[in-house]
């Protein structure tokens, strides 16, 4: 596997352990919250911070054997699509303040996106030999 796809896969490993520790401890802020001031539950978070523990584990096997990597990149690809259909929902218009920007679950949605588009490429320039 390339070291610098290898990084990337660990990168995201250690990202999403970040997003687990701040959505149980409810640390709210941008980046390891895509949503970060809007209402919220803090047992949603303490649930949210468990499933982002099987993100952890993803990447952490895809790091460790290439088969893996495309189920790896399939998942922050579709999490990239579930965060912009949230972000053009009704459902998030509904909690937002009058004028209310979404710019910043944009940016964290296309860094995302931009994350996927790398590894992709990465991936797909591998050499199998």
């Amino acid at each position: 596997m390339p070291q610098l796809l290898r990084f990337g896969l660990l990168a995201l490993v250690a990202y999403f352990v970040c997003m687990a520790i701040a959505h149980f401890f409810g640390i709210k802020v941008p980046i390891l919250f895509v949503y970060y001031d809007t209402p919220f539950y803090a047992y949603q978070d303490k649930i949210i911070s468990f499933a982002v523990l099987s993100y952890v584990g993803l990447f952490y096997a895809a790091a460790r054997d290439i088969k893996v990597v495309p189920i790896a990149l399939a998942v922050l690809g579709m999490t990239a699509l579930g965060l912009a259909s949230v972000n053009m929902s009704d459902a998030l218009a509904s909690v937002l303040a009058e004028g209310q920007s979404t710019w910043p679950y944009w940016a964290q949605t296309g860094m995302i996106a931009g994350l996927w588009v790398i590894l992709t490429a990465l991936y797909l320039r591998r050499s199998d030999g």
